[in-house]
């Protein structure tokens, strides 16, 4: 898919075999509430264990999502974040498959802008805008604000939500 971000600072590029390193640490940074819950883990423990999450999850996506674009996040060619998308996901829609920006980054405007450049992309293409979200996970604040509504429920936990360009 052809897509550029309005934001000047930020930029994307298709990760590579060299990127496995920063997508674990930002895979990490997602979970990093979750492994305070556990402090009978080592730190040791933890990487391990988020290591094996990362892996399984990434080959996942790889599997799962083939014609998907795996993107790099960089601002002033720094790696903060990483964005899947699915540009026509079993051809009902665009997929965001995923979305993570490292905590240093976050609540800078840079998810949000993201978000509103793939906006503008589901209209260009004319074309519903979803994403899966855990209940739980703060950014679900962000997707309501910006339109999206929930669709559907998966174990109480997981919400597929979805924006659709209204006229």
């Amino acid at each position: 898919m052809h897509f550029t971000l309005t934001n000047n600072a930020l930029s994307l590029r298709h990760i590579t075999s060299r990127d496995m390193p920063s997508l674990a640490k930002i895979y990490s940074s997602t979970r990093e509430q979750e492994m305070e819950r556990v402090p009978q883990w080592t730190d040791l423990m933890k990487q391990e264990f988020l290591s094996s999450q990362f892996g399984a999850q990434h080959e996942y996506y790889q599997k799962n999502y083939i014609g998907a674009d795996f993107w790099v996040i960089e601002h002033e060619n720094k790696t903060i974040g990483r964005l899947y998308v699915h540009e026509n996901f079993q051809g009902k829609g665009m997929r965001i498959i995923d979305i993570s920006i490292l905590p240093k980054y976050r609540n800078r405007g840079f998810g949000q802008g993201i978000f509103k450049d793939l906006m503008s992309k589901a209209t260009e293409l004319q074309r519903p805008l979803s994403i899966h979200v855990e209940s739980f996970n703060p950014a679900k604040n962000l997707y309501t604000r910006l339109g999206f509504q929930t669709i559907s429920e998966t174990n109480g936990v997981y919400h597929l939500m979805e924006w659709k360009h209204t006229i």
